[in-house]
């Protein structure tokens, strides 16, 4: 009984949001072809397919290498500065207090608005568009990891402190574990908002990236073709989501629920 109910589950969820996904591209495509809805304001599946295809593949992959390049330094200076700060705010109150208000002016300024200074201090190249891509995707790690360590049970600090663990050990040992399902939470989310974070850069000052393809696309009214990139943007997106839930389910399987231990 026990393999029917786990083949069910897969088939929930792994192949019911493709289902889902090939049930809409026939409406898709028949809508626009049944109210003869120019490409140019919504291309139909097979036209944004066709341009897809009409791209040469070495374009398309150099065009994804700038992009990934960027999100994953992005994603990892976001991690070298969150994790600090994350265990800086939850062993100082004052630090919590003074930081956090800046973190939060931070998150909440429109990066697309800072990210014309950011190029004009930092000057062209993958820094200005690493250190956005950063921006935009620490605060969701500080908030999870901040909070996963700040939940952890008051009897396991008390007994960690009743054996003389110094603070250090207290971090490593007892609060960051307990706060690796968090911490992934943050990671899944950030990983997806520094790709997010790598194509607004593009779009400010770049000369090669996926997002720098969707506006080189639509400036010449290449509609179909900018559907193609951001379709392929998003693939993107999903398969990098898919590789932290990897790295979790690898190496910290033990920090997911039993039902996600698949």
């Amino acid at each position: 009984m026990k393999p029917l109910v786990s083949l069910r589950d897969v088939l929930g969820q792994r192949l019911l949001p493709i289902l889902a996904l090939l049930a809409i591209l026939p409406l898709w495509e028949l809508a626009c072809r049944l109210f003869g809805v120019p490409d140019y304001v919504l291309p139909a599946p097979t036209a944004i397919l066709e341009a897809f295809l009409n791209v040469d593949g070495q374009r398309w992959m150099g065009h994804l290498w700038a992009t990934v390049r960027v999100a994953l330094m992005g994603f990892a200076l976001a991690i070298l500065v969150s994790l600090p700060l994350a265990i800086l705010m939850v062993r100082s109150v004052f630090l919590t207090r003074t930081l956090f208000p800046f973190l939060v002016v931070i998150q909440s300024t429109p990066i697309v608005a800072v990210a014309p200074l950011i190029i004009v201090i930092l000057g062209a190249g993958d820094a200005p568009r690493t250190v956005i891509a950063c921006l935009i995707a620490f605060f969701p790690i500080v908030v999870a990891t901040t909070t996963g360590m700040l939940a952890t049970p008051r009897e396991m600090l008390e007994l960690s402190r009743s054996l003389k663990a110094s603070p250090a050990r207290e971090i490593w040992q007892v609060r960051l574990p307990y706060a690796v399902p968090h911490i992934f939470s943050g990671l899944k989310v950030a990983i997806t908002l520094a790709i997010i974070g790598a194509v607004i850069a593009e779009f400010v000052a770049a000369e090669q990236g996926l997002g720098y393809f969707v506006q080189f696309s639509t400036s010449y009214f290449r509609i179909p073709q900018a559907f193609a990139a951001l379709f392929f943007l998003s693939a993107v997106s999903l398969l990098l989501f898919k590789a932290v839930q990897l790295v979790q389910q690898t190496f910290f399987g033990w920090s997911l629920p039993a039902d996600d231990e698949r």
